[in-house]
C-alpha cells in the first residue's frame, strides 16, 4: 500500500484524508521496511505537503498519542509551546529551548514538546538533558511540573509510541539530507494540547499553511515564522534578515507580513555567531544565556524570539515591549532561578 501511495505522490497528486490514514497505519507498522517508508516520506516532501495533508497526518497521529492528565486549574491557563521545526540545516544553538525556559520564568505555562536531534547536532531533548532537566517525566509527573513550575518537557518518543517505528525512516532521510513531514508535525502533536503556539519553519512558503493547520487543530493564538539568513531560511525569527510571519488570534483574525528586525537594538552579527555544537556545547550556551553571562548576538536572537512568544501569549502589546520584558527576566535572575528549580 505504501508503494502505491508513493507512486501516487510521484505523479504530483495530493493525498486524501483516507489515504493519509492508510499511510499513517503503514508508517507505524513495524513490518513495513524502513526503505519503503523513507521513499514515501521523500516523495511527499518532493511533491510538497499541503495544509490538508499536514492536518490529516496530525489528526491521525494525535489519536495515537498518550494523554496528559491535566487538572482543572492548569486547563484554565493558556499553555504555550514554542518550537523550531528543524530542517533548516543551519546548525544554530537551541534557540526555542532557551526561549521556552525564559517564558516559563516569566510566568507563562510552557509545555515543551520535542525530541532528540534528527537534522541537527542537538535537539531540545538533548540540550535539556545535558542541562540536567528531566526529559522522561511520566504523564502525571509532567502534569504536576506544569502546575508547579510552569514548565514540563514532553518527550515525543514517550508520548507517541508509534514514532518508534517511524524514527529509523526519518533518520535515513536525514542522512540523505532530506527533511520530512515530521519536521512540521512535531509541534502539532503536543500531547498537552497547547492553546498558544509559536512555530518556526525552514521555508517562508510554509508559514501560512502551518498556521492554518494550527487553527484547524483548535489553537487560539498562533504565530508561524521563518527568518532569512543570506540565501537560506531559518526556522526561527532571524536577527540577520527579514522575517515572514503568519499569525492569528481568536479575537483578531488571520494576517501575514514580512518584517525587518532593524527596529530592535541588534548587534552586528553573522550566522556563525548563532551556531551551536553538540549537546554539551549547546547546554553551556543555554546556561550562559539564562545566567546573563552571554550578552552577544545569541542573546539578541533569544530576546527577539522570546518577544514573539510573549506577544502571542498575550503578555505584551508589542515585540519591542516583549524584547524588554525578556531581557528583564534574564537580568533580574528569574531565568537563572527557573533553571535551578527545574534542575533541582
Amino acid at each position: 500500500m505504501l508503494n502505491e501511495l508513493t507512486s501516487h505522490l510521484k505523479s504530483g497528486s495530493a493525498l486524501s484524508e483516507a489515504q493519509v490514514t492508510l499511510a499513517v497505519s503503514a508508517l507505524t507498522e513495524e513490518a513495513v521496511p524502513v526503505q519503503v517508508k523513507a521513499e514515501f516520506l521523500t516523495a511527499l516532501a518532493h511533491k510538497g505537503e499541503t495544509a490538508d495533508e499536514i492536518a490529516a497526518f496530525a489528526c491521525n497521529l494525535r489519536e495515537k498519542s498518550i494523554p496528559v492528565p491535566l487538572d482543572a486549574e492548569t486547563r484554565q491557563r493558556d499553555i504555550l509551546d514554542v518550537c523550531g521545526t528543524g530542517g533548516d540545516r543551519l546548525n544554530t544553538f537551541n534557540i526555542s529551548t532557551t526561549v521556552a525556559l525564559i517564558l516559563a520564568a516569566s510566568g507563562v505555562t510552557v509545555a515543551k514538546h520535542g525530541n532528540r536531534a534528527i537534522t541537527s547536532q542537538s535537539g531540545s531533548a538533548d540540550a535539556l538533558e545535558a542541562l540536567g532537566i528531566p526529559i522522561d517525566l511520566s504523564p502525571a509527573e509532567a502534569a504536576a511540573s506544569l502546575r508547579n513550575h510552569h514548565f514540563a518537557f514532553f518527550f515525543a518518543l514517550k508520548y507517541h509510541p508509534a514514532f518508534k517505528h517511524i524514527g529509523p525512516a526519518r533518520k535515513l532521510c536525514a542522512e540523505r539530507g532530506q527533511r520530512t513531514i515530521f519536521n512540521f508535525l512535531g509541534p502539532l502533536l503536543n500531547p498537552a494540547r497547547p492553546s498558544v503556539q509559536l512555530i518556526g519553519v525552514p521555508q517562508a512558503k510554509l508559514c501560512e499553511p502551518v498556521a492554518r493547520v494550527l487553527q484547524a487543530l483548535g489553537v487560539r493564538r498562533g504565530m508561524v515564522v521563518s527568518g532569512r539568513v543570506g540565501d537560506a531560511m531559518l526556522d526561527e525569527l532571524s536577527i540577520l534578515g527579514e522575517n515572514t510571519v503568519a499569525e492569528f488570534y481568536h479575537d483578531r483574525g488571520f494576517s501575514k507580513s514580512v518584517t525587518s528586525p532593524s527596529e530592535f537594538p541588534l548587534q552586528r552579527a553573522s550566522l556563525s555567531d548563532l551556531q551551536g555544537g553538540d549537546r554539551e556545547a549547546n547546554a553551556e550556551i543555554v546556561r550562559s544565556l539564562l545566567l546573563g553571562k552571554d550578552r552577544g548576538p545569541k542573546r539578541d536572537a533569544v530576546l527577539l524570539n522570546s518577544a514573539a512568544a510573549l506577544f502571542v501569549a498575550g503578555r505584551c502589546r508589542s515585540l519591542l515591549e516583549g524584547w524588554d520584558m525578556a531581557g528583564d527576566v534574564i537580568d533580574s535572575g528569574r531565568a537563572a532561578a527557573k533553571l535551578k528549580a527545574l534542575v533541582g
